[in-house]
């Protein structure tokens, strides 16, 4: 080809570039992309649908708390209609009530608002352990929180996850010490107990936020219950890390084997439905072990609840995986529950019963140490066992429960009363503390490390 040939082919080339991105330019800045024109069409449904209330209370809203309004009409309660006077009007009679320029509206928006839409799940919540999160205001926790530690630390730590009993001043404005809060178990000014807005969080209401796990950890988190850390860590986490773009969050549905397949969170074992069961806002319904207390034991109906969650999980494994992750998950609660829980209970309730250990909780060692056993340790062990988290139930649980067992427990208590643990450790699992290991056992591990590292190492 001729030079001048080569030319002609590169303005060529050029001219179809230059008129590609200019048309590609000009519809960046025409306002004629399709997620423009669904903005725009969102935009008209949400003014369509918007009652004369809520359109008063916009007149000031939209520029006192633009991003209240905004997060709003992002909202699917927006396209249908429900907006700030129909969750916040309220009767002159209740508590929290006040008059905002004519009209009355309370701040707090309680479970007993949301059910007038949403019956079904606020009937579920209010049944499930959520809602009654707040019965720790009346708990040893709760003594060590507000009285050991002092009551800023309850009321910007434990109140913040398990709620605060909401107190209104006679002013209709609300106490410093119990507002704002948004615990799950918050009790309300009129009377019911919950925040939906705990996990729903105001007011977008969305649903692909809520089915995150990090909603979740954002109580479900540290040394005594870290449920979220130990679900990254899982099989479970790491495919949703990587598959999270498949798992079609915003889905008003969202049925685990339908809507998506690539992984489960949270909210798929807990609450999410399947081909065979609905969804539920009752957070309990398919446990069946209660493994936050000191000792474990069996749920009421647990066969059945345990069969709901089976039911989850047959969508992804096996039945002969599933019944086998059970059974290592019950022996793993059973070597928590006999060698260690029950045992280190029956040495305190002895040292108490004989005086060594006085009526005020948390005032000698030896309490702080059955705590962290129990609380911290063993709870982070049985949670791992629950969630396939083999580096909690192991060098986060059961490796620090046994030291904290053998090496403080046993001694603390001895030193209180001799010969009180006498019993418990001539029992077959605790002989190896006092006879230690047989000349070929150590010969074995020798010979184990030799191999493997090289002698002298």
């Amino acid at each position: 080809m001729s030079d001048k040939g080569k030319r002609r082919t590169f303005f060529t080339v050029l001219a179809i570039f230059i008129g590609i991105a200019s048309m590609l330019l000009l519809s960046s800045f025409s306002g004629g992309s399709n997620d423009d024109e669904k903005g725009k069409l969102r935009l008209e449904k949400v003014k369509a649908a918007t009652s004369k209330n809520t359109k008063t209370c916009l007149v000031c809203h939209e520029n006192s708390q633009p991003g209240i309004v905004e997060s709003w009409r992002q909202s699917t309660h927006a396209e249908k209609g429900v907006g700030c006077f129909e969750c916040h009007g309220a009767n002159a009679s209740d508590p929290d009530a006040f008059d905002h320029f004519g009209s009355s509206v309370s701040v707090i928006v309680s479970p007993k608002d949301c059910g007038k839409c949403h019956a079904k799940e606020a009937k579920e919540f209010l049944a499930s352990y959520h809602a009654k999160a707040g019965e720790v205001l009346g708990s040893l926790d709760n003594y060590l929180g507000e009285v050991v530690e002092g009551i800023s630390a309850s009321v910007s730590g434990c109140q913040q996850c398990h709620g605060s009993k909401v107190e209104v001043n006679a002013d209709k404005t609300f106490s410093a010490e119990t507002w704002p809060n948004f615990g799950i178990g918050r009790i309300n000014p009129d009377g019911t107990s919950g925040s939906c807005s705990a996990c729903h969080s105001r007011h977008d209401f969305s649903l692909k936020q809520v089915r995150t796990p990090d909603t979740c950890g954002k109580c479900h988190v540290g040394p005594d219950h870290p449920q979220i850390e130990i679900y990254n860590e899982s099989k479970h986490g790491i495919a949703f890390k990587t598959h999270q773009e498949e798992m079609n969050m915003d889905s008003e549905d969202w049925v685990v084997g339908e809507d998506y397949t690539a992984a489960p969170t949270c909210a798929t074992c807990h609450m999410g439905a399947t081909e065979n069961q609905p969804s539920t806002h009752d957070v309990g319904t398919r446990l069946s072990w209660n493994i936050r207390a000191a000792i474990s034991f069996k749920t009421k109906n647990s066969d059945e609840k345990r069969k709901e969650m089976k039911d989850v999980c047959l969508t992804c494994h096996k039945p002969n995986y599933i019944n086998n992750f059970y059974k290592q998950y019950d022996s793993g609660i059973e070597l928590y529950n006999e060698k260690f829980a029950k045992p280190a209970k029956e040495i305190l309730n002895r040292l108490k019963k004989a005086g060594k250990i006085d009526p005020t909780p948390f005032n000698e060692k030896i309490e702080w140490t059955y705590f962290y056993l129990w609380h911290h340790e063993g709870r982070r062990a049985r949670n791992g066992l629950a969630m396939l988290g083999p580096d909690y139930v192991q060098w986060h649980g059961f490796y620090e429960i046994a030291e904290r067992f053998y090496l403080e427990l046993i001694s603390e208590a001895e030193e209180l009363m001799p010969g009180v643990t006498k019993d418990i450790l001539a029992k077959p699992e605790h002989k190896w503390l006092k006879s230690g290991m047989s000349k070929e056992e150590r010969e074995k591990v020798i010979d184990y490390y030799s191999k493997r590292y090289g002698k002298g190492e």
